[in-house]
């Protein structure tokens, strides 16, 4: 099966030279690299805690988020993506 993928350019060269070094196409380097990765055993690790995460909030604002009064309301994303989808329908 054919498929495409976008390679940023550097670890395309990397991925170039490391095929080369070892006589293979960058196909079959990509090829074994996929299986290599596949058969290895999953193993789960931990996100690194951001800094959203560990910030010390004020006692009333904590209260407040706990008791979910910044909950609801529409996400911003969803308001562009609306715009979007109605500035696309009008070039229709």
């Amino acid at each position: 099966m054919k498929t495409t993928i976008d390679i940023p350019e550097p670890l395309y060269k990397r991925a170039k030279i490391r095929a080369v070094e070892r006589g293979q196409t960058l196909k079959q380097l990509v090829l074994i690299s996929l299986e290599r990765e596949l058969e290895a055993p999953e193993t789960v690790t931990e996100a690194p805690t951001s800094y959203w995460a560990n910030r010390k909030l004020r006692p009333g604002y904590k209260a407040a988020l706990q008791a979910g009064a910044f909950s609801g309301g529409t996400d911003s994303t969803t308001i562009i993506s609306e715009d979007r989808a109605s500035r696309d329908e009008a070039l229709l």
